[in-house]
């Protein structure tokens, strides 16, 4: 169905509508149908858009060739739930291009995505190496209010801690080296130091503070941990 048959349906049933709302009596009722007109109409002047922006490209076949470079999306939010993992592509504008050029395309371990012709530019984002296998038949995407919302089903429901392998060796590098036979106060006090070596002066106000009131109470006596 083309986008014009696509209009005049709508239009049609938007008509229907308010014909009912004329013989509605009860106001619960009323409202209902108010809100559905008012969804309808939403959709009807999306859908003009829609075929506004396709009549240009067809008086002017050049009009595509003129999104010519591409940018990288490299801004994006991800959550999960027990089955999904979810990606959010903040991108303004892009429920008012057609769908078919919002393209996503998934892979056992990635995903990529492609928005085409969105404010003169292709818009793409590529994550690999993903940290647990997804199941491609059941992932998909979802288009809403400058949002593209990237759905990837899990192939297995358990919570990631992070969402890419890349992201996991990150951290696990930036773990300190513990050695098993060391002593704790040693540890506590390597990690001070580092703490200390890279914190801003508030940082290391606070732990010269420490420091000297632990020193302060082992001169009195007290039981204290040696910083």
């Amino acid at each position: 169905m083309d986008l014009t048959e696509q209009i005049n349906q709508l239009e049609a049933d938007l008509q229907e509508l308010g014909a009912f709302l004329e013989k509605a009596e009860r106001e619960r009722v009323k409202e209902a149908l108010r809100q559905e007109q008012k969804k309808v109409e939403k959709e009807i002047a999306s859908k003009r858009q829609q075929k506004e922006q396709q009549a240009r490209r067809e008086a002017d076949p050049t009009a595509s060739s003129k999104a010519a470079y591409t940018v990288k999306i490299t801004n994006y939010g991800w959550d999960q739930s027990e089955k999904f993992v979810k990606i959010y592509l903040t991108l303004k504008g892009v429920h008012k291009i057609p769908s078919e050029n919002v393209e996503v395309n998934f892979t056992d371990r990635s995903f990529s995505v492609l928005v085409k012709d969105l404010d003169g530019k292709n818009h793409q984002m590529s994550i690999i190496n993903l940290l647990n296998p997804i199941d491609v038949k059941d992932s998909y995407k979802k288009i809403k209010t400058d949002m593209v919302l990237i759905m990837c089903k899990k192939k297995t429901a358990k919570k990631w801690e992070c969402l890419t392998q890349v992201e996991k060796q990150s951290k696990e590098k930036d773990k300190p080296a513990m050695d098993e036979n060391a002593d704790p106060s040693e540890g506590l006090m390597s990690m001070l130091k580092k703490i200390y070596s890279e914190g801003d002066d508030e940082m290391k106000r606070t732990i010269n503070k420490a420091w000297t009131e632990s020193q302060e109470k082992k001169m009195k006596g007290e039981d204290m941990m040696d910083f």
